[in-house]
């Protein structure tokens, strides 16, 4: 009877030993896995913008490229969920930014002009097949939809589903994510002109704490699409987003700093690129939550 229970532990030790090695293996271990809520930034924006080309641009439903060069105001809600289980991570991201001036010169019309109008909901997961000097490397799948708060007088709300799939490095302390894939967009932003787009997708994010309470960041895309389902002007073949940020700590959560935003983008349809240079200070709320 010894003998017998003295067996079947050793098989049970033995199978729960292998169980972990496979684990470990795939990265399934429940050891390292962790639930953080980060708020990156809710802020109010103080901007400054010009726009080059935005004659060409006018039929464009890209708010950004056929704005007004004026001084407004912009609201931001920047939040991600990010769950780590020791080689699998998997980020949930939704941004939203919205900016509004109403202009009312004497003895005329008032007119009003939308400077930034996104909503961007995206899921990424990430594998770490590789790690050094605190760097992860591997392969990533992402997926997100992009649209606007209302439609435009002029121009329809955007709509695009996006998927892509390559490589990144991330989890760095300076590099929280560089990636480079092929992406797919299916945009639905006008009715019946349906339009799937292929192309390429460099993106990253980047964090530097300068000293205590002060910290740069920066993060930004460049894609380059290749083939299109149909022809529509408004497409674009080239987009460049940027974006470079000094937050200052204030008191507990609540930062300020200046900031700058860029948007470089070439139509189809349009002769000349077209431009939106952001100069601006910010106050933010920006806090993490361990869930």
């Amino acid at each position: 009877m010894c003998l017998f229970v003295s067996f079947t532990a050793s098989a049970n030790d033995e199978l729960a030993l292998n169980t972990e090695k496979q684990k470990s293996w795939l990265g399934l271990s429940q050891e390292n896995s962790a639930l953080k809520l980060s708020v990156r930034r809710i802020g109010l924006d103080w901007t400054k913008t010009q726009v080059q080309n935005a004659e060409e641009y006018q039929d464009s439903p890209v708010a950004a490229l056929n704005a007004t060069s004026q001084d407004y105001m912009k609201g931001v809600f920047d939040t991600i969920l990010e769950f780590t289980e020791n080689k699998f991570k998997w980020d949930n991201s939704l941004f939203m930014e919205y900016g509004r001036t109403t202009l009312k010169p004497y003895n005329e019309p008032a007119t009003t002009d939308e400077n930034a109008d996104k909503i961007l909901f995206s899921s990424d997961v990430s594998y770490a097949c590789w790690e050094f000097s605190g760097l992860k490397f591997g392969p990533t799948v992402r997926a997100g939809y992009e649209t606007q708060f209302a439609d435009r007088e002029d121009n329809p709300r955007q709509n695009i589903v996006r998927s892509s799939a390559g490589i990144s490095l991330f989890d760095h302390d300076v590099i929280k994510s560089l990636y480079l894939t092929g992406v797919h967009e299916y945009d639905f932003t006008y009715a019946h002109q349906q339009n799937s787009k292929f192309g390429a997708e460099i993106g990253w994010r980047l964090e530097y704490l300068i000293r205590e309470g002060v910290k740069f960041s920066a993060d930004g895309y460049y894609r380059e699409y290749f083939s299109y389902s149909r022809y529509i002007t408004t497409d674009l073949e080239r987009d460049f987003s940027a974006v470079v940020r000094f937050d200052t700590n204030l008191w507990g959560s609540f930062t300020m700093g200046p900031y700058v935003q860029y948007r470089l983008a070439k139509a189809r349809g349009a002769d000349h690129y077209g431009s939106n240079l952001i100069l601006g200070l910010s106050f933010n709320y920006i806090a993490d939550f361990l869930l």
